[in-house]
């Protein structure tokens, strides 16, 4: 077998690694990318994650305007929701962004975008297998790893036989769940619960904790709980799932509740209860690369690895998983490899949006994590429905709320559960990132009437 000679190799072409090859590839280095499957070009989140997703959130909220058109004095006929349509739709937005993602990578590194499963053979060689069988080794001085997660199964009895869904799969379904049970209330199963609840399933959400959303602080919780619930979602909390069966067209499950045992029975079965790294496949320990106890890949705040000359970026280092982290992890290596600079992850605040209707959009702390570092702290509450904009556009759902620190006046986290709140968060972490004291929104010239005056409103309430 020929030895092939790279300075870089980046592994996997998710947001951070089909970013950094091109750069490292116009810096003079040459430089390979190995991505695993042609279907996998751009990575997660253009193939079975983010996009897709919002592709038939975007359906579901047209087929819910429709139920509810009345309401704004126009009169149409109840919707008939085609989920096939809508799954090749969703198809055709991601064939789209892929066939871009792959002329772009193709004009930036030609022959050196390479097609196979990698595996380590020690720290600077990698042994890449395509789906022929065929392997070529590959060595470089330095290499990244961008290899991304995949759903998590749990161990449960009788779930592997049980015929269940990933959040990947269901997004393949052409004819609609009759009773879709969704194990997890975190943000994959809540997007999908709404979703699929708006297109006509009976929908029932378990969890295993008091609260859905664990990591929010429990008023933004409950009110999203009632939001769904509004909507026709049944939850099931404080659930743990003993064993499931699957009988005809029937999923069964039987639920220990509280200190009583229950029997739910629906048509499909949907697994959201987190993500696992794909580590395995890897060969890290011939590498030397240290995990963790989950697997995911241990890096400092420059995201270096254990191992000299290797880095890991985006959702496999244990990180945040969003894209915008992907992204912001191979602005800090570009930053650091290419420009002489020295960028941390330490520094940035993190925002994240949950897209269901109304979207909930957070950045910084919780009122929870505050108190729990010790800040001595001010708490700011506003109702979606005091924006001038909710009211016109009959979107008056929902709840804001800043954290804000007594002794400086800066902003130390931001929830809005509110119309265009992924938008509107932008303003604030755009503050929080100067430095600045919140009455620069509470003060500012917002135009009137838009979702992001609701910040004068809110900052006012201190």
């Amino acid at each position: 077998m020929n030895t092939e000679y790279y300075d870089d190799i980046v592994i996997g072409g998710g947001k951070a690694g089909k970013t950094l090859a091109p750069a490292l590839a116009a810096s003079g280095r040459k430089t390979a990318l190995v991505e695993r499957s042609l279907t996998m070009i751009g990575g997660g989140c253009i193939n079975i994650a983010c996009i897709p997703t919002k592709t038939m959130v975007a359906s579901a909220e047209v087929a819910h305007t429709m139920r509810n058109s009345a309401a704004y004095g126009v009169k149409t006929y109840q919707p008939s929701v085609d989920l096939a349509a809508i799954i090749q739709r969703k198809r055709s937005v991601v064939l789209a962004a892929r066939e871009m993602n792959l002329h772009n990578l193709e004009a930036a590194l030609g022959e050196n975008l390479i097609i196979g499963t990698a595996r380590f053979i020690d720290a600077k060689t990698i042994e890449v297998t395509n789906t022929e069988g065929n392997t070529r080794l590959l060595v470089a001085e330095r290499l990244f790893i961008n290899t991304g997660t995949r759903p998590l199964i749990p161990p449960v009895l009788g779930l592997k036989e049980a015929e269940f869904l990933t959040s990947e799969s269901i997004m393949e379904l052409e004819q609609l769940p009759e009773h879709l049970i969704i194990l997890g209330s975190g943000y994959i199963g809540l997007e999908f619960a709404q979703m699929f609840r708006r297109f006509g399933s009976r929908v029932t959400v378990i969890g295993q904790r008091e609260q859905i959303l664990s990591s929010q602080d429990p008023d933004i919780a409950i009110a999203i709980q009632a939001l769904l619930e509004r909507d026709g979602i049944e939850f099931l909390l404080k659930s743990k799932v003993l064993w499931i069966d699957r009988a005809g067209n029937e999923t069964i499950l039987q639920i220990q509740v509280g200190d009583r045992e229950i029997s739910l029975q629906g048509s499909h079965l949907l697994v959201a209860v987190g993500r696992a790294p794909t580590t395995d496949t890897l060969n890290l320990a011939a590498a030397g690369v240290a995990i963790d106890a989950s697997g995911f890949i241990q890096v400092n705040d420059r995201l270096e690895t254990s191992v000299p000359n290797i880095w890991a970026l985006g959702d496999i280092n244990g990180g945040p998983q969003y894209t915008h982290i992907a992204l912001d992890d191979y602005r800090i290596v570009k930053a650091n490899l290419i420009e002489g600079g020295n960028r941390r992850t330490g520094d940035r605040p993190i925002p994240s949006c949950l897209f269901i209707d109304p979207e909930l959009a957070q950045v910084g702390l919780t009122e929870i994590a505050a108190r729990q570092q010790g800040h001595d702290i001010r708490v700011a509450k506003l109702e979606a429905s005091a924006i001038p904009r909710a009211r016109t556009s009959g979107q008056t759902d929902g709840l804001l709320k800043a954290i804000v620190d007594a002794k400086t006046d800066r902003i130390l986290g931001c929830s809005l559960l509110c119309h265009a709140a992924g938008e509107m968060i932008s303003t604030v972490q755009m503050v929080m990132q100067a430095q600045m004291p919140y009455t620069v929104l509470r003060d500012g010239v917002l135009t009137h009437p838009t979702m992001t005056e609701g910040l004068n409103l809110l900052f006012s309430k201190l």
